[in-house]
């Protein structure tokens, strides 16, 4: 076994870390302040597509830059460190739209939607739950009705970031509800198609500079040809691609933990309390200990996954322990951080308030960790 980073990972890690620093974390305070997603967007298509970032673990022959899947999961801790908002808006962009169409789509969709999606000229989104089908996607009541050359929407989706700005949706629906979750077929939708439109953007605990938005379709023709994979395919896709999206918030997991913990640490090495600093107390001094221990845990579990998938092995079990753990570490470690931080730490003029706030969403979405274990189990007793 080689738990050596390559050159190439190592390039891309420095890089990413490089563009944070000047970029994502000088700005991702006021960024939550002002609870807009346009700042990232922008940056997205001006900073992060010129270095390649956003088509970073796909091939250089539809656009990306031809990395793997280790330096994906790099590039997201090192982004989630100093913003678990960029690194949302990025972890949607990059696996839960990029990954299907780049999977599941003709040559055609390839190279009309992946290249400038992974050039960065465009920016994608995933809108898969309803108001009445969370974790239970064979509820849903979205529809597409074959008509001629079109298919014709109607219903609606929740919870979809980087809904209104992004303009390509990769957009699932019932073309047979008497088939369960057998007839969900997957479409790619447009952001300007009529028929096509948004609700206002959603007011959260954290991740607060993303935006989530309802879809609505109101006989939405959708043309044939934007079917993606097919018919029949959509569970398929959605659940293959929620494998991979684990990654990436393991990652935003993982990152976001370390950035809590290292401030963390920096506080308590400067802090004065009893004529010493408060990283000499016993009581300290351990919990630095067990953040850091499971840090290490979560992160390597992540890169385990990423390692897998780049192999073409099977994943999804280990995507699942890597979300759920990395997840559940951040928001032990942010909560942790707090605490060290005392009322300081309660406080907006430190970053760990915030990182507590956003790591909370990391244990919901991409499957809650409760969905994570029946993975995980069902993987273990079959």
């Amino acid at each position: 076994m080689n738990f050596q980073l390559t050159e190439d990972q190592l390039r891309i890690q420095q890089l990413a870390k490089d563009l944070v620093a000047k970029e994502v974390a000088p700005n991702a305070k006021e960024w939550d302040k002002g609870e807009s997603f346009e700042p990232i967007y922008k940056m997205f298509k001006e900073k992060f597509a010129p270095l390649g970032l956003m088509g970073l673990p796909y091939p250089t022959e539809y656009g990306g830059a031809g990395a793997d899947q280790i330096s994906y999961a790099l590039a997201s801790i090192e982004i989630n460190k100093a913003c678990a908002s960029t690194g949302c808006a990025y972890s949607v962009a990059i696996s839960l739209n990029g990954w299907p169409i780049f999977a599941y789509g003709t040559e055609e969709q390839r190279r009309k939607y992946s290249v400038p999606l992974f050039q960065g000229k465009l920016v994608g989104a995933f809108g898969l739950t309803e108001p009445g089908a969370g974790s239970d996607s064979g509820a849903q009541l979205t529809t597409a009705v074959e008509d001629g050359d079109f298919y014709v929407l109607n219903g609606e989706k929740c919870f979809c970031t980087n809904a209104g700005l992004a303009e390509v949706y990769v957009v699932f629906a019932m073309t047979d509800k008497s088939k369960g979750v057998k007839g969900i077929s997957a479409f790619i939708v447009e952001k300007d198609t009529p028929g096509f439109t948004f609700t206002k953007q959603e007011e959260k605990m954290g991740i607060r500079a993303t935006v989530q938005r309802n879809l609505f379709f109101e006989n939405c023709r959708i043309p044939k040809e934007n079917l993606l994979g097919k018919v029949g395919e959509g569970f398929k896709i959605a659940m293959t691609t929620l494998d991979g999206g684990r990654i990436g918030i393991a990652a935003q997991g993982v990152g976001i933990a370390m950035g809590a913990y290292e401030y963390a640490l920096k506080y308590s090495k400067e802090r004065v309390q009893f004529n010493q600093p408060i990283c000499n107390q016993q009581v300290i001094a351990f919990k630095l200990a067990e953040m850091a221990t499971k840090i290490e845990a979560a992160k390597w579990l992540t890169l385990h996954a990423a390692y897998l998938k780049d192999n073409k092995l099977p994943y999804s079990k280990e995507a699942a322990m890597a979300k759920m753990f990395a997840t559940d570490t951040a928001m032990e470690v942010t909560t942790e951080a707090v605490q060290i931080l005392g009322g300081h730490g309660f406080l907006r003029d430190h970053p760990v308030e915030r990182m507590m706030r956003d790591a909370k969403i990391t244990q919901i979405y991409e499957g809650t960790n409760e969905v994570q274990k029946l993975v995980i189990s069902g993987s273990i007793l079959r």
